[in-house]
Order: C-alpha cells, then structure tokens, then sequence
C-alpha cells in the first residue's frame, strides 16, 4: 500500500494544509491551492497524468497518513471533516467507474 503522511502539527489553516498536500503529494506546480484543486489531482491516482507522485495501480489504495491529528483538529476541525469528506467522495467516484476504492485516511 502507497502512503502519504501529513504532518498535523504544522496545519494550522487551509493555506498551510495545501501547503503540506503539496509536499505529501507531489502535486504539480499548477496546482491551486483550493479543495477543489485538491480534488481534481486526487481523481487520477490510477492514470498516466502525473498529477501526484502517485500512480497506483488498478486495486491498490493510497493511505494517507496524518501524524499528529489531534493537533490539526484543534486547529481547524472543520478541514479535517472537510478532507474525509472530500476522501469519502472520490472513493464513491472510483466506485462508480468499476474500480476499488483509492484511498483510506488514518489518524495517527
């Protein structure tokens, strides 16, 4: 399984969450900082554009780690709710183009 971690401690805000997402993930320079940027490189973990450092393959998932959870939590629980949201939605998109789900969130 393909890990991710995110430190929590060092979110604080949504500018400093793309901040680490970006550093986890390997997102593109063109990547916008924003939920929705965030969501559209996390769609393509299973194909050729190298939208993360990523690519998995056809039942693999992706477990995105965050260390020190309860710190972010703290900080701003509603991005953590949004994030597991966000996580719950792709994996229902996998779903219904026939694949497995891509990702699991863990709190550490």
């Amino acid at each position: 399984m393909a890990t991710a971690t995110l430190n929590g401690a060092l979110i604080v805000d949504e500018s400093s969450f793309h901040a680490e997402a970006r550093r986890a993930f390997g997102f593109p320079e063109s990547y916008g900082n924003s939920m929705d940027a965030w969501l559209d490189c996390m769609s393509y973990l299973r194909d050729d554009e190298n939208m993360t450092q990523f690519r998995l393959k056809p039942n693999e998932v992706l477990e995105i780690v965050i260390r020190d959870a309860a710190a972010l939590r703290a900080a701003v629980p509603e991005l953590l709710e949004e994030l597991a949201y966000c996580i719950g939605g792709l994996n229902e998109r996998y779903e219904d183009y026939g694949e497995k789900p891509a990702l699991k969130l863990t709190l550490a």
